[in-house]
């Protein structure tokens, strides 16, 4: 039995989310297989305000663009399962996670000081509550220094 049956990893539409996908395909395929699902959070339309007549986009289309996006992923990574989520992403990762029998979380670790205040840290918050081991990646830039 391999180390991990079931690893997922979080992507979006960054190039540090690519690098975090590549390591998961190399581990994947390092144990010879088992689960590997690709998880995408569907941004919360809350993050969205419209005001004094500004279009605010509709939910069911921002959830449609998504699913679409991570079909296109999916196409790309044939081992892969597609798994699309909504919600506060990181705490729709981890309860996924746990319900899902994840052994292995990865995902990447790049957001600057300015981003982690007004967003929060993804990647601290999967550290702190997954249910089961997390890798993180970083940044091709930061990883060199």
């Amino acid at each position: 039995m391999s180390a991990y049956s079931h690893i997922a990893v979080c992507i979006d539409r960054s190039d540090a989310a690519g690098a975090a996908l590549t390591e998961a395909r190399r581990l994947h395929a390092a144990q010879g297989g088992g689960r590997l699902s690709l998880v995408h959070v569907a941004p919360w339309p809350l993050l969205y305000t419209g005001e004094a007549g500004a279009w605010v986009p509709d939910p069911e289309d921002i959830a449609s663009a998504a699913r679409e996006w991570l079909a296109k992923i999916a196409t790309d990574v044939p081992e892969g399962e597609p798994v699309l989520l909504d919600g506060y992403p990181p705490a729709a990762v981890c309860e996924w996670a746990a319900q899902a029998g994840v052994d292995l979380l990865v995902a990447a670790s790049h957001r600057g000081l300015v981003e982690r205040v007004l967003l929060g840290s993804f990647a601290g918050y999967l550290v702190r509550h997954a249910p089961c081991a997390v890798l993180l990646t970083r940044p091709a830039e930061v990883a060199q220094t």
